[in-house]
């Protein structure tokens, strides 16, 4: 059967893959466009797998929230670098990832990556993101789902440029307050609402630290007690949402500000893309060195 371009043209529009790769995927099928796809289907799977090992640190944040304020998702994809994150095929895809995410009941990146990626869509997000590593030759992880149902307050959000993203629940805020709390939580990072919520482990390693270097310092026994608690209150308002100084006017604190509006902190979530990810650091210095080594050899 002769390809015509009309075929390649068909098959690039059903697939969204290159015309050399659709015409060499339609050459080997006979002109056959279904067994192509298949082909290009398993194709892509493979590719996908090849590359699943390799560290993908960069990427965006989406996030969603319904119409009447109380669910809202935060999506990670990442990418492993910054030219194809802002890649319009990437850009597209993690859009439609998060669209997905509040569509469904998913609570987490696993069982999101089984939905569809569009409603009456056959294709999974897992599915979808074989395809565009195909595409774009670089590794693509749904990394992280974060779930906000059935809110007692209304949901807020902010995200920065598209590394950072933040919802948070509030009840009896408006929407300046609401932003400007979320706006904080982007900057300042905090790792919990209040002192009542945050980890015993956490207090606990604080602790043992604040001991031993009061201990190094060579302070009386009898003060180090009082040293340690002054130092574990100030770090507890370093970490706690309520405690910290609110970004946009530092002599107050954010739980004084969301007092005085008669408002109350249910909740919030903070994705940063990468965080907790160790980027390969490439030293091409040492690479051609190794390199000249085995060319002596």
């Amino acid at each position: 059967m002769a390809i015509t371009a009309l075929l390649v043209k068909e098959l690039r529009e059903r697939t969204g893959a290159g015309m050399m790769e659709c015409k060499k995927a339609l050459v080997e099928t006979g002109g056959d466009i279904e067994a192509a796809i298949e082909a290009m289907r398993k194709s892509g799977q493979a590719k996908a797998a090849k590359k699943a090992g390799r560290i993908a640190a960069d990427g965006v944040v989406e996030l969603r929230i319904t119409e009447d304020a109380r669910q809202g998702v935060l999506v990670e994809v990442n990418s492993e670098t910054d030219f194809v994150a802002k890649d319009e095929n990437f850009k597209r895809f993690a859009a439609a990832v998060a669209d997905a995410a509040l569509a469904s009941d998913a609570v987490d990146a696993g069982t999101l990556a089984t939905q569809p990626i569009a409603t009456g869509d056959a294709t999974t997000v897992d599915a979808a993101r074989e395809a565009l590593i195909a595409k774009i030759g670089e590794n693509v992880q749904l990394r992280r789902l974060i779930r906000f149902d059935d809110a007692k307050g209304r949901l807020y959000s902010y995200r920065h440029g598209v590394r950072i993203g933040v919802l948070v629940e509030l009840i009896g805020a408006d929407e300046t307050l609401g932003r400007d709390i979320a706006m904080h939580i982007a900057a300042s990072n905090p790792i919990c609402v209040s002192a009542e919520d945050v980890p015993a482990d956490a207090l606990e390693k604080e602790r043992e630290i604040f001991r031993a270097q009061a201990l190094e310092s060579g302070k009386p026994p009898q003060i180090v007690d009082k040293i340690i608690d002054g130092r574990m209150r100030k770090f507890i308002e370093e970490v706690t949402l309520l405690g910290q100084p609110f970004v946009k006017d530092t002599d107050q604190q954010v739980g004084e500000l969301v007092k005085q509006a008669g408002a109350t902190v249910v909740r919030f979530a903070r994705v940063e893309v990468g965080e907790g990810i160790e980027k390969k650091t490439e030293n091409f210095a040492e690479e051609v060195q190794a390199q000249a080594r085995q060319l002596d050899d």
